[in-house]
């Protein structure tokens, strides 16, 4: 059996956040004298001194400090448990699955992470990233909220949430800029066209393709002059605004717009608190601190 219990020591860290022992008792619903006997035991079970007083405030020992630091752990992993308890016991879900395609832009999608986080901090979101186009595997249809490129043959019911934007680049020294302006498909065939998955960004004559399946591997294909490559503009805007990527000086077709979906799976009828808030927080308008990398 264990000397002390979680009790007495939530008792301490009480005393020493509030400043004395009648706010503690206040605080915990005891009496000043149940909250000194307490910590008596406490400190008499492990037979060093926790606490000494100063003034009107009763403070830590160096000692007290120590253990008291070690046991902080445990009392807020035991709070957890206990609001957790109290999230099972409302029917609140304590789970929540999220599949979002990798061409969402990254700062929104960690902003609204954490904004439903501090909403909800017992509902754990599981987020899968898919490249929708790369994969011959089903992608989790079952998903509570899926943002996804395209909006039929999934079981959800869906509605347009933002355009992605793709731009065409090349490294700076690419030989592309060397040439003759503007560039045609002609021109632009002896180079090789860096692609996202299996997603060609526009149709051109025949010629040489390389396909990464992901962005960032596409990303630094193209940074590392293999080739070019129409590449989601706020992935790039950093390289772009450094003058380390330039946009192609093409006759036509310098960008392109993909679209995406937000996509809510059928059988969630009605809506709970958490969908209702996470839809709400993907549908609001962009912060424009979370517009670029």
């Amino acid at each position: 059996m264990h000397k002390t219990t979680l009790e007495q020591w939530s008792l301490l860290e009480k005393v020493v956040t509030l400043g004395s022992f009648a706010k503690a008792a206040e605080e915990s619903n005891r009496s000043q004298s149940s909250v000194s006997y307490n910590l008596s035991l406490l400190q008499e079970r492990l037979g060093v001194a926790l606490l000494v007083p100063e003034g009107r405030r009763a403070v830590l020992t160096p000692a007290g400090e120590l253990l008291l630091n070690q046991v902080k752990p445990l009392l807020n992993a035991f709070s957890y448990v206990e609001t957790r308890a109290a999230t099972l016991r409302s029917g609140m879900r304590t789970q929540l699955d999220l599949v979002v395609d990798s061409i969402f832009p990254r700062r929104r999608l960690f902003a609204i992470l954490r904004q439903f986080q501090q909403r909800y901090p017992q509902t754990q979101v599981r987020l899968t990233e898919v490249l929708e186009n790369a994969s011959s595997e089903p992608i989790n249809n079952e998903a509570d909220v899926m943002v996804l490129t395209r909006r039929q043959d999934i079981t959800g019911l869906g509605e347009w949430l933002m355009n992605i934007d793709f731009v065409a680049v090349a490294h700076r020294d690419h030989p592309l800029f060397t040439l003759d302006t503007p560039l045609n498909d002609e021109l632009l065939r002896p180079w090789p066209l860096i692609q996202i998955a299996g997603s060609a960004p526009a149709a051109r004559q025949a010629g040489e393709s390389w396909t990464f399946s992901t962005i960032d591997a596409a990303i630094e294909a193209v940074m590392f002059q293999v080739g070019y490559g129409w590449l989601p503009e706020e992935r790039i805007q950093t390289q772009l605004e450094q003058g380390i990527l330039k946009t192609l000086p093409l006759s036509h077709g310098i960008r392109r717009a993909t679209p995406l979906h937000l996509i809510v799976k059928r059988s969630l009828t009605p809506l709970d608190e958490q969908v209702e808030t996470l839809l709400r927080l993907f549908s609001q308008p962009q912060d424009p601190s979370t517009a670029t990398l």
